[in-house]
């Protein structure tokens, strides 16, 4: 098909002219995001960059060196400050907000099919489908891959506004009717640089990290798909007639917030639908996390924002993006694993899992050895293998047991091949537990559970002899039970607010195939030489795109649905059983609970038909904020309304119309909490529904009314929850769970509950 480029301009104003530029700052500047007071904005001043250059130069800040970026979602502005500046501007009276620029990470074939999803068949006419766009915010793009093709695709849609920028390893004509945009931020990221960092300014993907999820949320049919023969099949995105446009925030000392701001800013202008952010650090309060503030934003548009829970599992209290209008996403297992086992010289087999694709080891067992370092190393350091920790003279030509911690799991592998080793066993702490992740390493690797690794570790340290032979079994589906909740996936409770119950829910994200650059191994590492069009990643940055699929297909199904609607949808109808017909697990064996998977695992099926939907108005979200800012004219910035009062305040912050329930009981609430929500019937009859509770021994619930009856599509009806606390006093640590499900024979409107008692 022929291919599409685009001449708008860029709104931002750019200083950098260059396509490869070498950016050196000195030590002392610093970059900020700086909110300003919208109703202090001179009447004579018409553009909002104007506004902040002339206040800039009003305090002896040069414009033209210092400022980055000028957002106009909402009047802020982003610059690349001295010390002597700070004072300056934290006393002028428009300035309401002075953020250091954060700096976050990306959270690093068969999914289609185990969530159910249809068949696809490349479209013959035009598809509503086709018409949704997602932005997604990463690394970049790799064009070329399979996964962008545009066969079939009808023309662009007229209302998209975006475009593929020039430069000299991205040419706008690399862009098609399947990859409609391409752009790239790093003025954020260039001010940052101290040691003089080199990359080129282009939303080419050199990483990897962003082909990846972009190819997750929409990648289009990829025939005979597979990482060197693993995962072998059709490779397909969650929405693939969806259109997809690259942001570009993420370099090679991570994204900064003042560029994911900017792209944000921008892929709203250009017209995206959904936006996609794989990226998370730390929990900051809403009105100074970068990403909320966009998002909110964004939700203000009508466009719906998923962003990755986080890789800091299975510690509580460990979420990243977790403000109410953003869709926050857990990550699970597929039914798929790719076995692989040692077996020891004393008859013992254990079962890991790997992606090595070499020769192999043959059928002759080599010898085994355990933290043999220099003696000038630390011995914990050869025994997680770190880089220059392993003695060749005492690892050449043998199998080398290595514990995970510290760095990446590949480059271990690499630190063994380097020092002569045959192949790695590499084992679980006991934090890691029994999940197990597959790798491509560059040498014979088979990864072990926590206690299988243990008996590894044992014999290896006791027995006089102790050897090993590593065989791979290829690609196994049908793996029960599943899904699993990873163990890297963050967890609850939500710090910011504990009424709000995060994450939302959980997808795929473990083990998953898809699109990959053509700049880098499936290692990541320098000296892989390797090349795949396909490389095999986890994380809740995989997890984040299959949502983000799923939202495109929701709201190519029911346009008029709001982002709220969509994720209520989501939310509701997930599931909590696998495919054994039990309770979800946790990667350890235990039960999981709504603090590892929200509302469960994603249903797409189901969420296409939810029957009924918990809506939230912007003015809702508002609200919200009026209750936990106390800064009106920092609120009245981020949502860029001046008329805001905060005249309507939630009495209790859970009393958002959310899909989920939080309960803190404290010595405030004592030991009742009543909280409210309204339903909306989307299905196009009416119909009466039931309500059905499940709560611990340690609570009451008492739902008013308990039936619901729904007489058109539309209708709105609300119903009151009274949560009763049944013991004095408790702690954070014995939280409770239970459920609400609101029934009409045909469809399970079910919301989780969370119970937490402060101490008295």
């Amino acid at each position: 098909m022929a291919s599409r480029s685009f001449s708008i301009p860029f709104k931002f104003i750019f200083f950098f002219l260059s396509c490869i530029t070498t950016f050196s700052s000195s030590n002392n500047q610093t970059t900020y995001i700086v909110f300003m007071n919208p109703s202090l904005k001179p009447t004579p001043i018409k553009s909002h960059s104007l506004w902040y250059a002339t206040d800039l130069q009003s305090l002896s800040i040069d414009p033209s060196r210092h400022l980055l970026y000028s957002y106009s979602l909402f009047p802020a502005f982003a610059a690349s400050l001295l010390p002597h500046h700070l004072p300056l501007l934290h006393a002028h009276p428009s300035v309401l907000l002075v953020l250091p620029d954060p700096l976050l990470l990306p959270l690093t074939t068969r999914t289609p099919l185990f969530l159910g999803l249809p068949p696809f068949s490349p479209p013959v006419t035009p598809s509503p489908s086709s018409d949704v766009i997602i932005g997604v915010l990463d690394t970049g793009v790799w064009p070329e891959s399979p996964s962008f093709s545009d066969s079939g695709f009808p023309p662009i849609p007229s209302r998209w506004r975006g475009q593929c920028e020039f430069s000299v390893d991205f040419l706008p004509s690399q862009c098609n009717r399947k990859l409609i945009g391409a752009r790239s931020f790093s003025r954020g990221f260039h001010a940052a640089a101290t040691g003089g960092e080199s990359e080129n300014f282009s939303a080419r993907d050199q990483d990897g990290h962003g082909t990846h999820t972009a190819s997750t949320a929409a990648g289009s049919l990829a025939l005979n798909a597979s990482l060197f023969g693993y995962a072998r099949g059709t490779a397909r995105g969650m929405a693939p007639l969806a259109r997809l446009a690259a942001y570009k925030v993420c370099w090679s000392t991570g994204c900064y917030g003042s560029d994911i701001l900017a792209a944000m800013e921008q892929a709203l202008d250009d017209g995206v639908d959904v936006l996609s952010l794989s990226l998370g650090g730390s929990s900051a309060p809403f009105s100074r996390d970068p990403i909320a503030v966009g998002a909110l934003a964004a939700v203000a548009r009508g466009v719906f924002v998923a962003c990755s829970a986080g890789n800091s599992g299975p510690a509580r209290s460990t979420l990243t993006n977790t403000a109410p209008w953003i869709t926050t996403v857990g990550a699970g297992t597929l039914d798929r694993d790719f076995p692989a086992y040692a077996t020891l010289g004393n008859g013992q087999r254990f079962a890991g899992v790997s992606l090595y694709s070499g020769i192999g080891m043959g059928e002759n067992p080599a010898p085994v050895v355990y933290g043999k370092g220099f003696q000038s190393n630390a011995n914990n350091n050869s025994k997680l293998c770190l880089s220059g920790s392993l003695d060749p003279a005492e690892v050449k030509g043998k199998v080398v047991f290595c514990e995970r911690g510290v760095n990446a799991r590949v480059e271990k592998g690499q630190v063994v091949k380097d020092a002569g080793g045959v192949g790695m066993i590499l084992a679980n702490t006991a934090a890691n537990g029994e999940e197990l992740i597959a790798d491509s390493h560059l040498l014979p690797v088979v990864a072990l559970g926590w206690e299988e690794g243990d008996k590894v570790r044992k014999y290896a340290t006791s027995d006089s002899n102790p050897t090993a032979l590593l065989t791979f079994g290829g690609t196994v589906v049908d793996i029960r039970p599943s899904p699993v909740v990873a163990a890297f996936s963050s967890r609850g409770p939500n710090t910011v607010v504990p009424d709000i119950l995060k994450p939302d829910l959980i997808g795929p994200g473990v083990n998953i195939l898809a699109g990959w650059s053509g700049s880098i191994g499936p290692t990541g590492l320098e000296n892989d030489g390797r090349r795949s069009e396909f490389n095999i990643l986890s994380g809740t940055s995989m997890s984040c795109p299959h949502i983000s699929g799923i939202a495109a297909l929701l709201k190519s199904a029911h346009p008029s649905w709001s982002p709220s609607a969509i994720k209520s949808a989501l939310m509701t109808t997930a599931y909590v059983m696998d495919n054994t017909g039990s309770s979800l697990v946790d990667a350890d064996g235990s039960i999981a609970t709504p603090l590892a998977y929200g509302s469960g695992y994603v249903n797409p099926q189901k969420a296409l038909n939810p029957g009924l939907i918990y809506d939230i108005k912007l003015d809702d979200y508002i609200a919200f904020l009026c209750s936990i800012e106390s800064n009106l004219h920092l609120i009245q910035s981020i949502t860029k309304r001046s008329n805001i009062t905060c005249s309507r305040k939630l009495a209790n912050l859970g009393n958002l119309n959310y899909p989920s329930f939080s309960i803190v009981f404290s010595p405030k609430s004592r030991k009742a909490v009543k909280y409210t929500r309204v339903v909306t019937n989307v299905s196009p009859t009416g119909s009466v529904y039931t309500v059905e509770v499940d709560r611990p021994a340690s609570v009451g619930a008492k739902v008013k009314p308990a039936k619901l009856v729904f007489r058109h599509e539309g209708q709105r009806l609300k119903y009151t929850v009274t949560f009763t606390s049944k013991i004095g006093k408790g702690s954070e640590a014995e939280m409770k769970f239970g459920s609400i499900t609101w029934s009409d024979g045909e469809h399970q409107v079910r919301s989780p509950i969370s119970y937490a008692w402060s101490l008295f």
